[in-house]
């Protein structure tokens, strides 16, 4: 499937317009520094509208060019429609249970869903699926300090 740049480039720039207001009204500010957890979130909005206003341009100078939708051979296929599904789904799964489960059992059963639908023997996707979370959730968590959620894993939380 093929968007013609516009398009691309107008989904760009309203993402990025969402990351910028949302850093710039969410975040708090540090007292005594004049870069708060703000900064960079509202440096990559800005980039990602800027691309995309530079896309829109793009795309409506190749207007007569470039149709709007190129559907591809991917499109017609029951099998790779069915996976767009899963990994949407997932994602959606993602932002709607993470809260409640923590980031470690919720990303080992979407890793290990996707890693089984793709191929995967589920023995060994469950020890792939363990594994990259554990060192994801150690990566971001012990040494960039982000605050994952512990959902119901709070009593054991490390």
């Amino acid at each position: 499937m093929r968007f013609n740049d516009a398009i691309t480039g107008m989904v760009l720039l309203l993402f990025g317009a969402a990351v910028t207001i949302h850093s710039q009204l969410s975040f708090p500010g540090l007292p005594g520094q004049n870069y708060g957890p703000a900064f960079f979130p509202t440096i990559i909005g800005v980039g990602l509208a800027g691309c995309g206003v530079i896309l829109i341009i793009q795309g409506v100078l190749k207007r007569h060019e470039v149709p709007l939708v190129v559907m591809g051979e991917w499109a017609r296929s029951p099998r790779h429609r069915t996976n767009l599904a899963i990994i949407l789904g997932c994602l959606l799964f993602y932002i709607l249970a993470v809260d409640f489960l923590g980031f470690v059992p919720t990303s080992l059963a979407i890793t290990m869903l996707m890693m089984i639908r793709f191929g995967v023997r589920p023995l060994n996707a469950l020890y792939m699926a363990a594994g990259s979370t554990l060192i994801i959730h150690t990566f971001f968590y012990k040494f960039l300090l982000v605050p994952l959620p512990w959902g119901i894993m709070q009593p054991i939380a490390w």
